[in-house]
C-alpha cells in the first residue's frame, strides 16, 4: 500500500516522500516512533532528545523540531549557538538560564533564545519535557559551543 503524505512513519525505517519537483511534502512524525538520543555526557549534561523534523533525518528544510526530556534535576549545560532557538514547556518544570537571568519554564510557556545567547536548562523536582526548535535546515548543522566552566 503506498504511503500517504500524512502517514506517520519512523524516521529511520521509511523514506520520506518527495513531490515531483524534489521539494519536501507534508508528513507526520510521531514522537513515540523516534529514537532516543543523548543521555549523560560531561560536556552537554544529562538530557535525552527525540528529533521530529530535521533535514538530516527527514525530507524537510527550514525547520528543526524536537522534544527534550530531563529527569528530576537533569541539566543541559550552558552553551551558545548561532541560530535563535525556542523552548516550549510540555510537562514538569525547570529553570532556563538565559544570558545570566533565570527564567522559569512550565507547561505552556514559550521561551525565545536569541542568536548566540548563553543558555542552559536545569529540570525541577519532577523533571521536564520541552519542545525545542530552530529555523534551520538540519540539527546536525547547529554548532553547540559549551561554556568552559560547568
Amino acid at each position: 500500500m503506498p504511503m500517504s503524505q500524512f502517514d506517520t512513519f519512523a524516521l529511520e525505517q521509511n523514506p520520506v516522500p518527495k513531490a515531483a519537483n524534489d521539494n519536501p511534502i507534508g508528513f507526520v512524525a510521531a514522537l513515540d516512533d523516534q529514537p532516543i538520543e543523548g543521555g549523560f555526557d560531561p560536556v552537554f549534561g544529562d538530557v535525552t532528545w527525540q528529533t521530529l523534523i530535521s533535514g538530516d533525518k527527514t525530507q524537510s528544510n527550514g525547520l528543526v523540531l524536537g522534544v527534550a526530556t530531563f529527569a528530576a534535576g537533569g541539566v543541559l549545560h550552558l552553551h551558545r549557538h548561532t541560530p535563535p532557538e525556542f523552548y516550549f514547556g510540555l510537562t514538569g518544570s525547570g529553570t532556563v538560564m538565559l544570558d545570566g537571568q533565570p527564567v522559569e519554564i512550565v507547561p505552556g510557556s514559550a521561551i525565545f533564545i536569541p542568536a548566540n545567547a548563553e543558555h542552559g536548562v536545569t529540570a525541577g523536582p519532577t523533571g521536564l519535557t520541552m519542545a525545542y526548535g530552530f529555523g534551520e535546515d538540519a540539527f546536525s548543522e547547529i554548532e553547540y559551543r559549551f561554556s568552559a566552566a560547568q
